[in-house]
């Protein structure tokens, strides 16, 4: 399958360098784009920096060189992650100015899954009125809200119950997290 990863300023880089982390590219063919302020915010939550997998593409936001920038070369999923809330309300309207909003922009356009993690609290009614907007157009939204009854212990796996829930929407196999199961009859 081929994914595109893209990477915004929102904090939570955390749940980015997870997913990455669970993507094999020797499956997958997959590539990264990050915002102009990713950098920033990697810089202070990511000290060592962020662990992008051999096999890769990264690709300059500025750049609209990139196989994702258009319709003709379809990918199976685009994941924002973290999903700032200017960057989901560029997307909710169309902008394209870059190529990662260009990139969210066409999977809207042909139909195929764009999945937003936004991260942010509180949440305005603008942000309700852009959320309506993308799902409205397609998109699947998975705010970064973790889960708690698997009893998580660490900070990776409090972030990898949200990130287990994007692998799941992606179609992409893992054992990151435990399932939900059933009361016992």
């Amino acid at each position: 399958m081929k994914f595109v990863v893209a990477i915004t300023g929102a904090t939570g880089i955390l749940y980015a360098q997870r997913l990455l982390d669970n993507l094999d590219p020797r499956k997958h063919e997959i590539h990264v784009v990050l915002s102009s302020y990713a950098l920033q915010v990697i810089e202070e939550e990511l000290p060592e920096g962020l662990r992008i997998p051999e096999g890769v593409q990264r690709h300059n936001v500025k750049s609209m060189n990139a196989p994702f920038a258009s319709g003709s070369n379809p990918f199976d999923a685009m994941v924002v992650i973290p999903c700032s809330m200017g960057t989901l309300g560029r997307i909710a309207h169309g902008h394209g100015s870059d190529v990662l909003l260009r990139g969210a922009d066409v999977m809207l356009k042909e139909r195929r899954k764009l999945i937003l993690v936004p991260r942010e609290t509180p949440i305005s009614l603008i942000h309700v009125k852009n959320f309506e907007l993308l799902l409205l157009a397609g998109a699947t939204l998975i705010p970064a809200n973790p889960t708690f009854y698997t009893r998580p212990t660490t900070i990776v796996e409090v972030v990898d119950t949200v990130v287990a829930r994007v692998l799941d929407h992606m179609g992409v196999e893992h054992s990151l997290s435990p399932r939900w199961r059933a009361d016992p009859e």
